[in-house]
């Protein structure tokens, strides 16, 4: 039930991290996959390494932000494919932009906006006609979310709105195409190890060492289980599961907060020293 001989995917942002391995996974389970990614050097990275897994797999250079490329790439995939089974709407970026939200500007507001909900748009309606005509017995859509869309994030309200966005879209959309059978989810993860969020640089040295205190599982996520639970969704084995969100996260939106102590207790204050909420 995680074959996809003959099935075509395709994956936006597909040159690095999550993205990345997701298209690495769906070309080892046999199925055709197809690439946008905007970088030159990470298209041809991608390229490469799909040209050593055989034939049938194509990267578009172009950038999902951008109306143009979008429709440019997908009249290639109408006359080559004529059908398309899976779309992975990968691309989504904070941008680097936290800060207060009265300092936002107009600019910041339009390109978080652009790199996190307008293009997801843009591509899933140029996606559904190649989608209607899919071979499998549904088609699938997933749409990478992340934890800051379920839960309050300061400094990041713009990006935090956005992916709350995409949940109601996902749902909304579900009901919509289930008709057609489309199948549309979406997967929600914590902070995942990757060149776009390198957490190793981020976290201080002095803290380190408690990052297994931070997440219920003990850790942060890598791409590749990002990637399996997108796999898990496009396939059969998720046939009757649409709209929803799986949170792939360790257990962090369910700790709301909540963090281990090196006291083996629990606080919601976890680099300060404190009796007080020690459970």
């Amino acid at each position: 039930m995680l074959d996809f001989d003959k099935r075509t995917i395709l994956v936006t942002g597909g040159g690095a991290g999550i993205g990345r391995a997701t298209v690495e996974k769906f070309a080892r389970l046999k199925a055709k996959v197809r690439v946008i990614e905007s970088d030159a050097a990470r298209a041809a990275d991608v390229e490469a390494w799909l040209v050593s897994q055989g034939d049938g797999h194509k990267v578009f250079r172009g950038d999902v932000t951008r109306a143009d490329d979008v429709r440019r790439v997908f009249a290639e995939l109408a006359a080559t494919d004529g059908a398309l089974d899976v779309l992975v709407n990968n691309v989504g970026d904070s941008l680097q932009l936290a800060k207060p939200f009265e300092d936002y500007s107009d600019e910041d507001i339009d390109r978080l906006y652009g790199a996190n909900l307008r293009h997801v748009f843009e591509v899933t309606r140029s996606a559904l006609p190649l989608l209607k005509r899919h071979r499998s017995p549904t088609a699938s859509i997933v749409n990478l979310s992340t934890i800051e869309g379920f839960r309050g994030v300061p400094n990041l309200a713009v990006y935090s709105t956005f992916k709350t966005a995409l949940a109601g879209f996902t749902r909304s959309l579900a009901v919509e195409l289930g008709r057609h059978a489309i199948r549309v989810n979406q997967v929600a993860p914590e902070a995942t190890e990757t060149a776009q969020l390198p957490l190793s640089q981020f976290i201080k040295a002095e803290y380190a060492e408690r990052v297994s205190d931070w997440v219920p599982l003990g850790r942060y996520g890598k791409a590749e289980e990002i990637a399996d639970a997108v796999i898990y969704l496009a396939s059969d084995m998720a046939s009757w599961v649409s709209g929803t969100t799986l949170h792939v996260d360790g257990g962090a939106l369910a700790a709301s907060g909540w963090y281990r102590t090196p006291q083996g207790g629990w606080t919601i204050a976890p680099v300060i020293e404190t009796n007080g909420f020690n459970f």
